[in-house]
C-alpha cells in the first residue's frame, strides 16, 4: 500500500487484485492543485476493454459517472499513456479529511451473439470468500468460505424480451409492454433451459446458466467486499420495491458494476444453474463448486423490482421450483471460454 498526503485529504493506494484479459499496468497518481490525475498503461492481447473507476469516501463507493471525472475510462483501445483528472473540490467543495480509495478495473473481453444481439463480458477467474460477508445474512449463507471459479464469460444484461421472441417466436412476460429492451420474465426453470437448448443450436455454442458460485463472484465485481452488484448504495446500482414504480424497468439504466455488468441486483431475479441446498455452504467443494447433485428447487438470485433491499444482497440466495413462473423471474446467460 502507498499512501499520498496532502494538505485537505489522505488518498489510500490498492491496486486491483484481479488481472483480466487486458491488465491495468504501471498506475501511478499525484495531486495537481485540487485535482487527482491518474495515470496508467492498458495491455493485452485484446483491442478494446471496458476501464471501470471507482471512488470511497468515507464508506460509500461513487462510480466515475458520479464524479467529475474527465479521460480515459470506459470502453477504450488498448494502449499506454492513458490518463484520468478527478475535480475533487467540484465534487467536494470542503475538501475531504478523511481517507479516499480508488481503483481502476477493467473486464477485459468482450463479444457480441451474432444470433440474438446479447452483448457478453469476460471475467477472469479467482478465489474468493463467498457468502455472509457482512455478517447480517440468513442462515444458508453461511459458513463464509473460499471458492475458486475458472474463466466465464457472463451476460453483459439480463435476457431480454426482444432475445427471448428471436429464439421461441413468442414473449411470455406480463411487463410485455416494457419493451424488447426490458428482462423477459415469467420464465420458469426449465423454461429457461429450453431457450438455451434452441439458442445453443443456432448459434453452434454452448450457453448455460452461470452457478451460483460464478454468479455471485461476477456480481461482486470478481469477488470483492460488496453488499449489492456494484458497492453498497442499492438505489445506484438497483431496481427494487422503493424505486421501481411496481414494474420491470430496461436492462442498463442503473450504474454497473466494477465489472460493466448491469442488473445483477434488482429489476427481476435471475436463475442460476445449481439445485438450491440449505446447508451446502457446509460441504461445498472449494474449486467450482456447481451445488447439490439434486433437490427440489432451483437457486435463483439478485431480487427484483418487486423485492426490499434485503433481498438484493449479493450473498442473498433465492429458491423455487424449477417449474415457477413469476412476473419478477428471469434470468442471464454464462459461457466458458472457447465455446
Amino acid at each position: 500500500m502507498k499512501r499520498m498526503f496532502i494538505l485537505i485529504f489522505l488518498i489510500a493506494f490498492f491496486l486491483p487484485a484481479i488481472t483480466f484479459a487486458a491488465e491495468l499496468k504501471n498506475e501511478r497518481a499525484r495531486q495537481e492543485g485540487n485535482r487527482l490525475v491518474i495515470h496508467y498503461d492498458l495491455e493485452g492481447k485484446e483491442q478494446q476493454a471496458e476501464v471501470g473507476l471507482t471512488i470511497t469516501v468515507e464508506g460509500k463507493i461513487y462510480q466515475s459517472s458520479e464524479l467529475h471525472i474527465e479521460g480515459d475510462v470506459g470502453k477504450l483501445k488498448t494502449g499506454k499513456g492513458k490518463r484520468l483528472v478527478w475535480n475533487i473540490l467540484r465534487d467536494f467543495p470542503r475538501g475531504l479529511r478523511g481517507s479516499v480509495d480508488w481503483e481502476l478495473t477493467t473486464s477485459g473481453d468482450s463479444f457480441t451473439d451474432p444470433t440474438t444481439g446479447m452483448e457478453m463480458i469476460f471475467v477472469k477467474g479467482g478465489c474468493y470468500q463467498m457468502g455472509d460477508i457482512f455478517g447480517d445474512g440468513d442462515g444458508d449463507e453461511k459458513p463464509v468460505h473460499e471458492v475458486c471459479v475458472s474463466d466465464f464469460y457472463i451476460g453483459k444484461y439480463e435476457v431480454t424480451q426482444g432475445q427471448w421472441r428471436q429464439i421461441m417466436g413468442s414473449n411470455p412476460s406480463q411487463f410485455s409492454s416494457c419493451g424488447d429492451k426490458c428482462p423477459v420474465e415469467s420464465v420458469s426453470w426449465n423454461d429457461a433451459q429450453d431457450f438455451i437448448s434452441r439458442l445453443n443450436s443456432r448459434s453452434g455454442k454452448r450457453y448455460r446458466m452461470p452457478t451460483e458460485a460464478e454468479w455471485e463472484y461476477a456480481a461482486r465485481s470478481g469477488g470483492k467486499r460488496e453488499k449489492y452488484a456494484g458497492g453498497n448504495d442499492v438505489d445506484a446500482v438497483a431496481w427494487y420495491d422503493s424505486n421501481s414504480g411496481s414494474r420491470t424497468h430496461p436492462v442498463g439504466q442503473k450504474q454497473p458494476n466494477g465489472l460493466g455488468l448491469y442488473d445483477m441486483s434488482g429489476n427481476v431475479w435471475e436463475w442460476c444453474q445449481d439445485w438450491y441446498g440449505g446447508s451446502y455452504y457446509n460441504q461445498s467443494s472449494r474449486d467450482n463448486p456447481g451445488g447439490p447433485s439434486s433437490g427440489s428447487y432451483r437457486v435463483s438470485r439478485g431480487g427484483s423490482w418487486y423485492d426490499t433491499a434485503w433481498a438484493l444482497r449479493a450473498a442473498f440466495r433465492g429458491r423455487r421450483g424449477p417449474d415457477a413462473r413469476a412476473y419478477y423471474l428471469g434470468f442471464r446467460l454464462a459461457l466458458p471460454p472457447g465455446q
